[in-house]
């Protein structure tokens, strides 16, 4: 049989970029992956090398510089791209994000503005929704934008920016009540403003800090930081659609592309896991013979090899159903839901398979381990997830009495 995470019915395109971005993986990331990663080193150089793909242009439309690919296409090659080191796909992630809010809601002068840009990855993207008290309660911003005349002036404090030190560009959602009277409800007062900074710490434009890295468990190299506004004016202009009070919406729209990116990084990890875990099992020997002909082993092998391949479809089905222009938030959500707790168990088996050897750092296994707990909750955690499923699932079934 052919290897796992198969798709069928791409074009001659789809599977010629699938084959370039595999080729560079193999030949580019997995050799230096983990030792950047024990470093928590930037990976410039394979950065670069993306660049030079046009990966940063994947999905912004040919007019503006880009490739003008799908959602499908862009989940394929982060599902390539993570099944080598998944911080590389964070990296990409948040740049598409933002530049998919550009293309569904940007301004036209906007969209003219950054995407050739970004496009070209000369401007990297980064988006911020969550403050250090916030958690997934999202109507809970404390970030304000005051309107001082042709200018906003924001001031508070954002957490968990990926790319927050790298990216030229942060998309940030902020509470804005001008215009929007007391008793408002929290999710219509809120706008998304475009931030242009310079990369870096420390005060990377007046009124804008980036103090520095978050120190991680795993999801290294990526730098993931906080993000300060104290007096930060931005031009009215760079509220995003040009109007206030639509931000809650934006950045939903944003987060479900995410939340097919997230499940296409599950499946490119655990896919990993599965070859290191196969691999593995039929070089170490136990009892006289390959651990791989034990029955035990099979049966886990199995398990894993199923997880994968079901984790993948529902992958590949949420990123069609976003590109068909249908609502997608059940199918993201169950994708994002259940990739992430299969890559979870994958990873498991293949260490346990890996015996002592898998709590080495000289196997990949150790690193895969730390990386895969990051996806439970990017994006929303499982709990998030089940009560978007839920909520759609008895609209769809709406009890008639």
């Amino acid at each position: 049989m052919a290897r796992l995470a198969q798709t069928a019915g791409l074009t001659d395109v789809q599977q010629e970029i699938l084959k370039t971005v595999r080729e560079f993986v193999d030949k580019e990331i997995i050799p230096v992956a983990t030792e950047l990663e024990h470093r928590d080193e930037y990976p410039q150089q394979i950065v670069d090398g993306l660049k030079e793909l046009g990966l940063f242009g994947l999905m912004i439309p040919e007019e503006y510089g880009g490739l003008g690919e799908s959602l499908l296409t862009y989940a394929l090659c982060v599902e390539e791209i993570a099944r080598g080191w998944m911080s590389v796909s964070g990296i990409i992630n948040t740049h598409f994000i933002v530049a998919y809010m550009l293309k569904q809601h940007g301004t036209e002068e906007q969209k003219e503005y950054f995407l050739p840009r970004m496009a070209a990855g000369e401007t990297r993207g980064a988006f911020s929704m969550s403050e250090p008290a916030l958690g997934s309660d999202v109507s809970a911003i404390t970030s304000k934008a005051v309107k001082d005349g042709e200018e906003y002036v924001l001031n508070g404090q954002k957490m968990w920016l990926t790319n927050g030190g790298t990216s030229s560009l942060v998309a940030v959602l902020v509470r804005s009540d001008e215009g929007h009277p007391e008793g408002t409800a929290p999710h219509k007062s809120m706008t998304t403003f475009l931030v242009e900074k310079e990369p870096g710490f420390g005060e990377v434009r007046p009124g804008l800090t980036i103090p520095g890295k978050i120190d991680k468990m795993g999801y290294k190299g990526v730098d993931t930081t906080e993000l300060i506004m104290d007096g930060l004016r931005i031009p009215a202009n760079r509220v995003l659609g040009g109007t206030t009070g639509r931000g809650f919406y934006q950045m939903m729209d944003g987060v479900e592309v995410g939340r097919v990116n997230v499940a296409a990084r599950g499946c490119g990890v655990a896919q990993r896991a599965f070859e290191l875990g196969v691999s593995y099992a039929q070089q170490r020997h136990t009892f006289g013979k390959p651990i791989a002909q034990h029955q035990a082993i099979q049966f886990k092998l199995a398990e894993m090899a199923t997880k994968v391949e079901a984790a993948h479809a529902m992958m590949v089905n949420a990123a069609r159903k976003k590109d068909s222009g249908e609502r997608n938030d059940l199918e993201a959500g169950m994708a994002k839901y259940l990739a992430s707790e299969y890559c979870k168990e994958v990873v498991e088996d293949a260490f346990r398979i890996h015996g002592g050897y898998g709590f080495s750092k000289e196997y990949e296994i150790e690193r895969l381990y730390r990386e895969a707990p990051m996806l439970l909750i990017g994006e929303g955690t499982a709990e998030i997830q089940k009560m978007i499923i839920g909520r759609r699932l008895l609209e769809e079934y709406r009890f008639q009495g």
